[in-house]
């Protein structure tokens, strides 16, 4: 598995990215996938995932409502859409693999991560 995400950057607060996620290898269509975010002195955090078939989706309450998970199998490439951001939201964001095809919500649920891109948002 190779996952390399991109679309990072700086945005102004209320500003909006797209982060794209892609498989090159082209194994995780069977597999739900999900959106890690860190900042610098903090801890990892699960921000959105997905199911294998893109019908089941989970959000962290700090994102919900502004920031939208998808995929397309048929690109391999997974997309984090993050609308009205705030300063809060500048973390490194990468993609993982989930073990299993349904949503995986527990970090533990994850075997492989990707490089990650930056996201930062000034205020």
């Amino acid at each position: 598995v190779q996952l390399q995400a991109s679309g990072g950057g700086l945005v102004q607060a209320g500003g909006s990215l797209r982060l794209s996620c892609a498989d090159s290898r082209r194994t995780s269509s069977n597999n739900g996938m999900g959106w890690f975010r860190q900042a610098p002195g903090k801890e990892r955090e699960l921000v959105a995932a997905i199911s294998w078939r893109g019908d089941n989706t989970y959000y962290a309450d700090s994102v919900k409502g502004r920031f939208t998970i998808s995929r397309d199998n048929a690109k391999n490439t997974l997309y984090l859409q993050m609308n009205s951001l705030k300063s809060e939201d500048t973390a490194v964001y990468s993609c993982a693999q989930g073990r299993g095809s349904l949503v995986p919500t527990k970090e533990y649920e994850y075997r492989y991560w990707g490089k990650g891109t930056q996201v930062t948002v000034s205020s």
